[in-house]
């Protein structure tokens, strides 16, 4: 276990995500610690993703842009989320936010992707593990709702690194849940968040 830990942790620093490398550090601590640690790495998320729009913007990739927009809006709910939980145990969420290392969109691309995945198959479901033994189901809620919709952000930046040329043309348009930071391809069919049961209302669209 700690070296499978490790080794996301290197893998996180030499793609620059230094702001989700720290997580890998906390896994197995205690449940604050953790949520400390997904607060920070959450946050750096935010902006890392504001940035790499901004990018995507510039060189013409209109819908990729719209989708970093989306995820960055996700992580603002998570972090919220996680800093709630880190106030009812009685402490203040903290976080240190570093200046985004921003590349081309596709390598952009291929750093969200890489910690996306990271925390959608180490991170968050080891921090839901350590919620569980301390029975804290905020927490365990809190990092459900980030784990549910990294899986989402890491199946949209994948299917956009595989099909970049079409994601120049503006268009697509995304849907994410004020209270859950669940994120998912604008539908009109949908009626509630399929992870915390909000109504459609409380969805906004990102394009």
């Amino acid at each position: 276990m700690k070296m499978h830990v490790m080794a996301g942790a290197i893998a996180l620093v030499c793609l620059g995500l230094t702001g989700a490398a720290g997580a890998a550090e906390a896994v197995g601590k205690t449940t604050l610690d953790n949520l400390q640690t997904a607060f920070n790495g959450e946050s750096n998320a935010k902006a890392k993703y504001e940035a790499f729009a901004v990018k995507a913007d510039e060189e013409g990739y209109k819908s990729v842009a719209s989708l970093f927009r989306a995820t960055a809006a996700s992580e603002t709910i998570h972090a919220r989320k996680h800093a709630d939980a880190i106030k009812k145990l009685g402490a203040e969420p903290k976080a240190t936010v570093d200046k985004p290392l921003v590349k081309s969109t596709k390598e952009n691309l291929e750093a969200a992707l890489a910690g996306e995945t990271y925390e959608k198959e180490t991170m968050y479901p080891a921090f839901v593990k350590q919620a569980q033994v301390e029975k804290n189901k905020g927490a365990v809620m809190s990092f459900k709702g980030a784990l549910a919709a990294e899986v989402e952000h890491a199946k949209m930046y994948k299917q956009a690194l595989g099909e970049l040329d079409a994601w120049k043309a503006a268009g697509k348009e995304f849907m994410v849940c004020q209270v859950c930071g669940y994120t998912l391809f604008s539908d009109p069919a949908l009626l509630k968040c399929p992870v915390c049961a909000s109504p459609k209302e409380k969805f906004t669209i990102i394009k």
